[in-house]
Parts: C-alpha cells; sequence; structure tokens
C-alpha cells in the first residue's frame, strides 16, 4: 500500500463495508469520489448549526451562512488562482457550468462563426456547443486525436482559424485518461481571438490548477468528482466576459430591482445564481478542498501516476485485453477485451467486490471514431493502492475466463 493511500484510506467510511461478501474495491473516481469525513461532517454541520437561507435575513443564524458561503466563493477563487470571488459562481455541477456559459454569452458572437471542441469531449462540453452552433447559424467543428490518443496540435492549427468564437476543450479525456495542453491551446486561441473554455472535471481532483496561469476564459468543474458533494459545481469566468453576459436562469435574489415589466440585474456572482443555492454543498466543497490541500495536488497525482505505472504492464499480459489512449496518462484507464461486452464484464467484477465502469462513457463520438461501441473503464483515487489493483487484476482474469467458457 503507498504511503498515500495507507493514511487516509480510514478517513473513507463508505470503503469499509463489504460488497457481495468481498473487499469494495471502487475503481470509479472518473465518474464520482468517495466522500471522506471530513466532507460528510461538514454538510452535517452546516445543517446542524448554520442553516438558513442565504443573502436575505438580517438575523445572525442567517448573516453566519451567508458569511460562510462568501467564504466559500472565495475558498474556490484562492484553489484556481481566480482574481477573486467575482469570478466564482456556483451551479449544480460541470454540465450546468457550460450550459451557463453557451446558454448567456452575446449571441452576436457566434453569428456565422465556428465553435471547436475536441473529438474526445464527453457530451456535456458537446452538446451546447452543438445547440449554440444551431441557433447562430455556425458550425461545429472537430479536433481529432492521433494515432496515439493524444490531442492532434497539428489538425488543431489548421482548424483554429480567425472565423472560430470559441474553443472548447476538456483537461483530462474521461475515456483516454489523456492530459491535454490547455495553456498551449489557450495561447494559441487567444491569437485567433476565440474563447477558450476548459473542461476541468477530470482533473480538478489530479492537477494543480491555476485559471491566471493556464490563460483560460472559463474552467468549469463539480464538487463530487474531487472528493465534495454531489448537486454543487463552479464556474470560473473571466470578470469581462462574465459582465457582458446575460443571466441564465431568472429568478430570487440574481436581481436589484424589479418592477411590472423591467428588472436590472445584482452583481457578480449573484446575477447567475438564483434562487436558494446549495449552501450545504457549498460547505461540503470547502472541506474537499482543505483535503486536497492538507495532501497536496502534487502528491495526489505523484500517486495517480504510481498507480498507472504499476496497472498498465499488468494489463498488457492479458492478450486477448487492447488498452485505450497513451501511455502517458492520468488515473484513467479504459480497455476492451475481444468478444466480450464490457456490461457482461463489469457485472462479474462487481460479483468480486470491484466496481467499474462499463459502456459509452458519455463520449459517443469518440468511441465511434476509436471504432469500438462500448468500454472498460477503471479510475483511480488518492485512496487506490496496489493492493486493490491485484485485486482487480485477479477478478478481471477470472471474469474472462467464465466469459469464455460460457460464450
Amino acid at each position: 500500500m503507498s504511503k498515500i493511500s495507507e493514511k487516509i484510506k480510514d478517513q473513507f467510511p463508505i470503503l469499509k463495508q463489504k460488497m457481495h461478501g468481498k473487499i469494495l474495491v471502487y475503481l470509479d473516481s472518473a465518474a464520482t469520489t468517495q466522500k471522506p469525513n471530513s466532507v460528510i461532517a461538514a454538510e452535517l454541520a452546516f445543517y446542524t448549526t448554520s442553516n438558513a437561507n442565504v443573502h436575505r435575513g438580517v438575523y445572525a443564524l442567517a448573516e453566519r451562512a451567508t458569511a460562510d458561503y462568501l467564504a466559500a466563493h472565495q475558498r474556490v477563487a484562492q484553489f484556481i488562482g481566480a482574481e477573486n470571488l467575482e469570478e466564482i459562481i456556483f451551479t449544480k455541477n460541470t454540465t450546468e457550468a457550460i450550459n451557463l456559459v453557451a446558454q448567456s454569452l452575446p449571441k452576436e458572437l457566434f453569428k456565422k462563426k465556428k465553435i471547436l471542441v475536441s473529438i474526445m469531449e464527453h457530451h456535456s462540453n458537446l452538446l451546447p456547443w452543438q445547440r449554440l452552433a444551431e441557433e447562430s447559424d455556425g458550425s461545429l467543428e472537430f479536433v481529432e486525436f492521433t494515432k496515439d490518443g493524444k490531442l492532434d496540435l497539428a489538425d488543431l492549427h489548421r482548424k483554429l482559424t480567425k472565423d472560430v468564437a470559441l474553443v472548447a476543450v476538456t483537461h483530462i479525456s474521461n475515456v483516454l485518461g489523456v492530459v491535454n495542453p490547455v495553456s498551449k491551446i489557450a495561447h494559441l486561441a487567444h491569437k485567433q481571438d476565440a474563447l477558450v473554455l476548459v473542461d476541468a472535471a477530470q482533473s480538478v481532483a489530479r492537477l494543480p490548477l491555476d485559471v491566471k496561469k493556464m490563460g483560460v476564459d472559463f474552467l468549469v468543474f463539480s464538487g463530487h468528482k474531487m472528493y465534495g458533494p454531489m448537486g454543487i459545481g463552479v464556474l470560473y469566468g473571466r470578470k469581462v466576459f462574465l459582465e457582458k453576459m446575460e443571466p441564465f436562469l431568472l429568478g430570487g435574489d440574481m436581481v436589484t430591482t424589479v418592477t411590472r415589466k423591467t428588472a436590472t440585474w445584482n452583481d457578480l456572482p449573484w446575477k447567475f445564481e438564483a434562487g436558494t443555492p446549495n449552501v450545504a454543498g457549498a460547505m461540503g466543497l470547502v472541506a474537499a478542498i482543505d483535503f486536497i490541500d492538507r495532501i497536496g495536488i502534487k502528491n495526489i497525482w505523484k500517486h495517480e501516476q504510481e498507480l498507472v505505472e504499476y496497472l498498465l504492464p499488468r494489463l498488457t499480459e492479458i492478450k486477448e485485453l487492447k488498452i485505450i489512449g497513451p501511455s502517458a496518462r492520468a488515473g484513467v484507464v479504459s480497455f476492451t477485451v475481444a468478444g466480450l461486452h464490457s456490461h457482461d464484464l463489469a457485472s462479474l467484477l462487481d460479483l468480486e467486490g470491484v466496481a467499474v465502469r462499463a459502456g459509452q462513457h458519455c463520449a459517443q463520438p469518440l468511441l465511434e471514431t476509436l471504432g469500438i461501441k462500448e468500454c472498460t473503464r477503471v479510475s483511480f483515487s488518492v485512496t487506490t493502492t496496489t493492493e486493490e489493483l491485484d485485486i482487480f487484476i485477479t477478478a478481471l482474469k477470472k471474469s474472462i475466463k467464465i466469459l469464455q467458457r460460457n460464450g
């Protein structure tokens, strides 16, 4: 067991239970991470000591909740290197954050223009741009990947022209596991006066993020993929653009004045947070950031790299198995096994206590380009150990034999 996991695994109560009488080996952190005690306690503490609606009451409890909610924005801003809390919008998740940008940017920016995405995008970073391109009489183009599973930068150069309004790209592919050079992409895009949105859903719990050094205009991620709660996500946007954008959602607290026929919008970031927000989720998100900071994000990345180096040679020993994506990758490893369906494989692995993801991974265009219909994916977190990977490999070999025998 690595030094990191040895000290930390005990903080995750869900991992102490058994599945089908076996030790639970959770290898689906790309879908959602499990939660440490500190995050669970932070949400509980809000409801037991501070529950009140924010921005509304003038009594002590409401003022405490409002102050804590404001501080949560500030903590996120500090975590990703944003200028100030005005650039931090809390959303439900990554998906809502991307939809907010797609629906709120001035439509004239996209009139008869191109939107550029990579072919490796999750559907969340594809469908909003499909709709926007259609509504603006523009077009959507894809940057392809190379034979070894990396973003094709030569293709990006060819397609990144002056008529591109926005480039939307994932930081880490949820299928290929590849880490895209987002700082370089942002630099190239800005030379053509295009905006840049980075989907950091898979990278926020794995890599240091600094939006100013990255040079991005928008960055989005979800709390639940970084050891935080479900139902809380983040949109970072450069203030100069957020001020020009119209609210995505209308309702309480996002307005300054309302008449029978008109309204004026609240200041940033509140003009994009209509209605009662997920305050408990924000408290959990702060606890998740504190959890990551206590370990150190660079230590987490180093730990995952050790796991990747441990797993890949063992997978390549299985002759029927084909790994998808490059060898240099994050702790996200997808593969196919000749003649077997990933759902059958995942079901048998589950009986051995091993939780993996199977199917299309909300990335159908990518899988179509790869020439496959589905695949199996394992993904790590800071709690993952080499012992768990050994259990997985043993269970995988056993499952393959059973399916081949019954096939």
